[in-house]
């Protein structure tokens, strides 16, 4: 059985909601933020009926809160998701420790804890964004381009960071991306939705080897998904 499933799914705006093809939308509907009009979504088994705590969420703004420090906002799920809320206050320091700082470590943020986000560069918010969606060990990650602002060079970073955090302790991620490389490098599946209403137009399966290094992505055989995706957008945007 798939972790995530829909069964005849549809989602009808009665405003002017839609202006894509409905990615965001999708990750809506996966993690419970908008109900479907029509069909069923479930996700380890189980239908969606509201918001799910087991799902984590970035985005392409990193959205730190700028009142709070790097480490203030990594634990700030702690403060919303059970069983976590409820010992809080008890356990406070085991989170923050064996957690939160735990985390931000993985990802090269050890002695950035206490700075504020103004004082992050962007690739260094966008980490202690990923560990803020990760904090509560979610079963899935939803992932709505979360590196398209970045530069090259530090997207290609933290893809290696994202792979390396999965490898660690593996989960179901869900990644939205205009990146053929970055969708060709971190996935096991990529599928190419259609223009408005949007529809999966391609599935296409990456057999690439893991663990992935970044030299792969000068392989034959990466280009060669890249360019039956690439060719599959095109005829999209003919169409």
């Amino acid at each position: 059985m798939d972790f995530v499933e829909f069964e005849n799914v549809s989602l009808r705006y009665t405003e002017d909601g839609p202006s894509g093809c409905g990615k965001s939308t999708l990750m809506k509907l996966v993690s419970g933020l908008k109900p479907p009009s029509e069909g069923y979504v479930y996700v380890n088994g189980r239908e969606v009926g509201g918001p799910l705590s087991i799902v984590g969420m970035a985005f392409q703004a990193a959205n730190l809160l700028p009142w709070r420090t790097t480490l203030e906002n990594v634990m700030l799920p702690m403060e919303i998701v059970e069983p976590f809320r409820s010992t809080l206050r008890e356990q406070r320091a085991e989170y923050e420790e064996g957690m939160a700082r735990a985390q931000l470590a993985r990802v090269g943020l050890a002695g950035f804890e206490d700075k504020y986000p103004w004082e992050l560069s962007g690739g260094m918010q966008q980490r202690a964004s990923i560990c803020r969606a990760l904090i509560h060990r979610p079963r899935l990650l939803m992932l709505d381009e979360p590196f398209g602002a970045l530069d090259a060079f530090t997207r290609e970073e933290l893809w290696c960071m994202l792979r390396d955090l999965w490898q660690q302790q593996p989960f179901t991620v869900i990644l939205v991306t205009h990146d053929l490389r970055e969708a060709v490098f971190l996935a096991d599946t990529v599928y190419v939705m259609s223009k408005r209403p949007g529809r999966i137009l391609v599935q296409r399966e990456i057999d690439l080897p893991r663990p992935r290094d970044l030299d792969v992505t000068y392989s034959d055989q990466f280009a060669a998904h890249v360019h039956v995706l690439r060719q599959a957008i095109g005829h999209v945007r003919e169409s």
